[in-house]
This record gives structure tokens, C-alpha cells and sequence, in this order.
């Protein structure tokens, strides 16, 4: 198994080479967590469907943001530092914001 990505500046390339008898060694000390049923899961309303309709409202509103002061706006909407990321992340994935690159800072659009 290769794994090559970065952590922060520092580039990484880890090489793990196992036997079969360790593989199957290591797939036996991990537990499978039993998954929900896909239609209990797709009925159930997500926790955070709240938080994530507000904040693509204030992208909306505000019709563009730099990606600092969004943070800044999410985290205090979803009550913490993480939160706030989370949902810039999701914002940036969404079909509904194009995000650019600025001078200083990503800027987030609303494109609806």
C-alpha cells in the first residue's frame, strides 16, 4: 500500500508492505460497525440540515464572501471553530458555489 499526499508543507510518500498472514492478521482486529438500512438513514432529517440551510443563506444573501470572513460568519452560526469548517467544506463542494481564488483569501459566489 502507497500512500503519497502532503501534511501542511512537508510532503509525504509512506510505503506499507505487509505479508497475507498480516493483512489477515490486521482485518481481524478490526470491527465492521454494522450500517444503518440506507431508508431508516435517507428518512431520518440530518442533525446539522439546519445549520447547513442557514449558512448557504448567508453565501446566498451576501451574493460573494472571502473565504476569512465566511469562516468567521459559520462558526458563529454553527457555535464552534470546527463546525464553522465543516460546513465551509461542504459549502465549497456544493454545485451551488463557485469558489475562486483571490488575492489573499479563496472567494465563495453563490451561483444557485
Amino acid at each position: 500500500m502507497r500512500i503519497r499526499g502532503q501534511i501542511g508543507d512537508w510532503p509525504v510518500d509512506l510505503t506499507i508492505e505487509l505479508e497475507p498472514q498480516e493483512w489477515a492478521q490486521l482485518g481481524r482486529q478490526i470491527e465492521v460497525p454494522v450500517a444503518e438500512p440506507v431508508a431508516a438513514a435517507a428518512a431520518a432529517p440530518r442533525q446539522d440540515d439546519g445549520q447547513w440551510h442557514a449558512a448557504r443563506e448567508v453565501l446566498r444573501l451576501a451574493g460573494q464572501m472571502n473565504g476569512p470572513e465566511l469562516l468567521d460568519r459559520l462558526e458563529g452560526l454553527a457555535g464552534s471553530t470546527a463546525a464553522g469548517k465543516r460546513l465551509l467544506v461542504r459549502l465549497r463542494h456544493s454545485s451551488e458555489v463557485k469558489v475562486e481564488s483571490g488575492v489573499d483569501a479563496p472567494v465563495y459566489h453563490w451561483v444557485g
